[in-house]
């Protein structure tokens, strides 16, 4: 049972597109057991929404501020909410 369940939204611009980004957020997510999704944006930024427990989260938004090798975050902003409990996995969205 979750302790602290919320729900963020991140989100990372620098050099984050066409460097495995998403699938570096996914394999984090799925290794911390949070659920939601990842995408690109049309800004050249990446969007994650995800929920789970708070501390899982913010670990995964310190993983999220490094990124894989080739990327090169700029900013990584996070914006906290009540979680919608609307997912069940947690993916990459095109």
């Amino acid at each position: 049972m979750q302790s602290n369940p919320k729900r963020a939204e991140i989100i990372v611009n620098g050099l984050v597109q066409g460097v495995g980004f998403r699938y570096f957020v996914l394999h984090n997510a799925e290794r911390l057991g949070v659920l939601g999704y990842t995408k690109n944006l049309y800004t050249g930024e990446v969007l994650t929404v995800v929920e789970g427990d708070k501390s899982l989260i913010e670990e995964l938004f310190k993983v999220i501020k490094v990124g894989p090798m080739h990327a090169q975050v700029k900013n990584a902003s996070i914006k906290w909410s009540d979680p919608k409990n609307e997912f069940n996995e947690f993916g990459v969205r095109y």
